[in-house]
């Protein structure tokens, strides 16, 4: 309240509280002895000092009201030296409380700041692209997994890449960070998107050999550090998208995919899926038969969106487990209101509807990312559909 704490405030009023209906009640019902209810109380909310405070004012409303009572009805030396040791020990409680409170706060502040290195902020209209994004974590408390996207701008055009490293933990957090490290150089170098992808898939196989040899000789207690269903470095893979906005064609995006679901092109004209890609997640491209994937060139009108999505949404289900649907959901609010191909619209739309449908329950990282070529074509475009409709 005004910057101050009143945690004190309920501990001292059921101290009184106490101490009143004491007073109140016959010598056979004396209820002194719940006085060492209110230092453990305190020791939830307040901090140390406070519950020290609070203790020594319980034992001395203890002594006061216990006194002001005839000889036959006072509890005496036992009911003291409880209240007296419960006030001990819930003091010595709020330290533990407090010490493991500034723990997870500082845990929490590695993961942010984990967060960031990994998923750096990305300026307005970075690139020459609107853009918006989300990110949540399956695990609340993580605050940081496996997905991963960034935008590359450079002198061959501006890139995108979203994607999605298997399994959870340090593991797959170093994995995207290892990935978004090439992208960054490889994307703003390569005039070639397919050199990109070739520079992708060359980390990723390097990263899980440097992961396989720092493995050696671990056996059994490295298997009994991960989480079950969880799995080795040394295995781990990652689909994604990568996206190239080209500067000589601004009606086109080129894309490629590894294992990614295709993305949406979201419009004044409806929801349109882009092909499905014909590539194998990162990592895995030694099994390919047919060589590395093929670069998409799509055509892109004025005003659409690209919505790209990790598993997080895809694999929502709800209480009869059915499967978000992303799609008809999305044109749906489209039609509805064509404001809703907007980046920040559709991020938060996609975000709120999926969260509803399963419940609030995510099973994997979800990544809702939102992009488009910025100006004014687009704008115009938009406009002039929300006045035909």
């Amino acid at each position: 309240m005004r910057g101050r704490s009143v945690a004190w405030v309920p501990p001292l009023v059921l101290l009184l509280a106490i101490a009143a209906v004491d007073w109140n009640t016959t010598g056979e019902f004396r209820i002194i002895s719940w006085i060492v209810l209110v230092p453990g109380i305190a020791a939830a909310i307040c901090g140390v000092w406070g519950t020290a405070v609070i203790s020594v004012l319980a034992v001395l409303t203890y002594v006061m009201v216990d006194s002001a009572w005839p000889g036959e009805y006072q509890a005496g030396w036992p009911d003291f030296v409880l209240v007296v040791i419960g006030g001990i020990l819930a003091t010595l409680a709020c330290a533990v409380r407090l010490r493991g409170e500034r723990r997870m706060l500082h845990m929490r502040d590695v993961a942010d700041t984990t967060r960031r290195t990994v998923l750096r902020p990305l300026p307005p209209h970075w690139g020459g692209l609107d853009h918006a994004a989300v990110y949540l974590a399956s695990d609340v408390e993580a605050r940081v997994g496996g997905d991963f996207y960034d935008i590359q701008p450079g002198p061959h055009g501006t890139r995108v890449l979203v994607g999605d490293v298997q399994g959870k933990g340090l593991g797959a957090v170093e994995a995207a960070a290892a990935l978004l490290g090439t992208f960054r150089e490889a994307g703003y170098h390569e005039a070639d998107l397919g050199t990109v992808a070739e520079r992708l898939e060359i980390r990723m196989l390097r990263h899980r050999r440097r992961t396989a040899a720092l493995g050696l000789g671990q056996g059994a207690a490295a298997l009994s550090e991960r989480a079950p269903g969880t799995p080795p470095d040394s295995d781990r893979f990652a689909t994604a998208a990568l996206v190239g906005f080209p500067d000589d064609d601004p009606c086109a995006v080129d894309v490629i995919l590894f294992g990614h679901e295709p993305p949406l092109l979201v419009g004044p004209y409806g929801v349109r899926p882009l092909p499905p890609g014909d590539g194998l997640p990162l990592g895995l491209g030694e099994l390919a038969v047919d060589g590395p994937p093929s670069v998409h060139r799509v055509p892109l009108a004025p005003g659409e969106t690209l919505l790209l999505t990790t598993d997080g949404v895809t694999e929502a289900r709800d209480a009869q487990g059915e499967f978000y649907p992303l799609a008809d959901d999305v044109a749906r609010a489209v039609a509805a209101d064509l404001r809703t191909a907007e980046p920040r619209r559709l991020v938060a739309f996609v975000r709120d509807r999926t969260l509803r449908h399963c419940g609030g329950r995510l099973v994997d990282d979800t990544t809702v990312f939102a992009v488009r070529r910025g100006g004014e074509q687009g704008e115009r475009v938009v406009r002039s559909g929300r006045l035909q409709s």
